[in-house]
């Protein structure tokens, strides 16, 4: 234990004093909770230069509204007290549709976008008061050059819907003072359940659900786990290879076994990513007290997230090392980095699907799959949907019988190959490394 001591005392050190590991320690937070600040500087700031939009109105009916609607509007674009341009204007041009040509209108139009004479233009169907059989009649477009993330869009929806609406009720001959209530539009509130305070005995009211609960404590907690892997375990590949190249491996092994060589790599690994990721996890739960998100901040997942991240760690590390010793070349190590990556990196690309149906089957038989437990189980914990409880447990008694299968795995390639030189890690051979030592 003693030798185990000092190699890991080394390793760590080695780790701590590196320039890197007290960059990305300092900057990562500084950088999330920059971030957090630019919102808050900006929330208030908006583009206040006018825009220009055009509107081609094939249904002959939405031009006098929408100019109305728009004059209206611009009429409170200044600050009354100040007298000060707090929104931006918005100058609609109605033109008529070219029949012979519609596609060479709207191509001139969106050469006019893209030389910033014009914000955007519409266009309106032909049947949108009573839509026909015939969709494309009756559909609306907004061509911009960012459309999907254009809140002028969500404007002119609006106004185009909100005129559709009193025409049609115009049509049905009931009067406007009766019609009121049809264009009061209710939104559904999303809440919590309802609850028992254990020290009263009284019922707790339901809580407004919030982003920072539904996405952003599973996503935030996944990150942290992803980078502390990333950086502490994924290394270990090419230290172990420039080590056994190097010759220095054959010095270590002069005085310890294998065994204790790879377990003190691993050793220096949890340690450096347990304090790298506690300092995350403090500055994360100051930064949500301090934004007024305390009771978003799940502390009974917080084991969950730690014994996660330590088999994590073990699992991924004990491979690379293994990996490492097996490599002869810089060559070598860069091809097998992505493959032994995956399992790391896979987790990332089904996070959204899971924060959407925690409880949907894909999403349970993707987190009991040992390699993905720690990322993905630890996600669908942090979500606010009760995890069936068996779910936690038998994905962990999975992670550490799958990682006490992989470090003995590990420790007998790492056993085999630490002072080999000249053979390939080519996958068949990693098999017989791993089989027969």
């Amino acid at each position: 234990m003693r030798k185990i001591f000092i190699l890991t005392k080394r390793e760590f050190l080695t780790a701590v004093r590196t320039k890197s590991f007290l960059i990305g320690l300092i900057i990562a937070p500084i950088f999330m909770g920059g971030s957090f600040l630019v919102i808050k500087l900006f929330e208030d700031k908006v583009d206040i230069v006018d825009k220009n939009i055009v509107v081609i109105d094939h249904s002959g009916i939405m031009a006098e509204p929408l100019m109305k609607v728009s004059e209206e509007r611009n009429n409170e674009i200044f600050d009354p007290k100040t007298n000060e341009k707090i929104r931006p204007a918005y100058n609609l041009e109605i033109i008529e549709p070219e029949l012979s040509d519609p596609e060479q209108q709207k191509l001139d139009l969106s050469q006019r976008v893209r030389n910033k004479e014009l914000h955007a233009f519409v266009e309106i169907g032909p049947e949108i008061l009573h839509p026909g059989e015939d969709r494309d009649k009756y559909r609306m477009f907004y061509y911009s050059e960012n459309s999907m993330m254009d809140d002028i869009r969500n404007w002119i929806s609006r106004v185009i819907n909100n005129q559709v609406r009193k025409l049609r009720v115009t049509d049905l001959n009931i009067a406007p003072e009766q019609s009121e209530d049809l264009f009061y539009w209710i939104e559904v509130e999303g809440m919590g359940l309802l609850s028992v305070n254990e020290d009263t005995g009284s019922v707790k009211d339901a809580k407004k659900s919030n982003i920072g609960e539904a996405v952003a404590v599973p996503y935030i907690l996944m990150m942290i786990m992803f980078m502390m892997v990333m950086m502490f375990t994924v290394p270990l590949l090419s230290s172990v290879m420039e080590e056994k190249t190097e010759r220095i491996a054959e010095v270590i092994l002069g005085s310890v076994t294998p065994f204790q060589f790879m377990m003190s790599k691993l050793l220096g690994s949890i340690l450096v990513s347990i304090i790298g990721s506690s300092v995350y996890i403090i500055g994360g739960i100051i930064a949500a007290s301090q934004l007024g998100f305390a009771d978003s901040i799940p502390y009974g997942l917080l084991p969950w997230f730690f014994t996660f991240l330590l088999l994590n760690v073990i699992m991924v590390g004990s491979l690379m090392a293994a990996l490492g010793s097996a490599c002869d070349n810089s060559k070598d190590a860069q091809s097998l980095q992505f493959p032994a990556m995956l399992p790391v990196l896979l987790p990332m690309f089904v996070m959204f699907p899971m924060l959407k149906a925690p409880l949907g089957a894909f999403s349970t038989a993707m987190s009991l799959i040992p390699p993905f437990t720690p990322m993905l189980m630890t996600v669908r914990m942090a979500t606010p949907v009760t995890i069936p409880v068996w779910q936690p447990i038998v994905g962990l008694i999975g992670v550490v019988l799958f990682t006490a299968f992989i470090v003995w795995v590990s420790g007998r390639i790492f056993r085999t190959c630490i002072l080999m030189q000249g053979t390939p890690p080519k996958f068949m051979n990693l098999i017989k490394w791993a089989t027969r030592g």
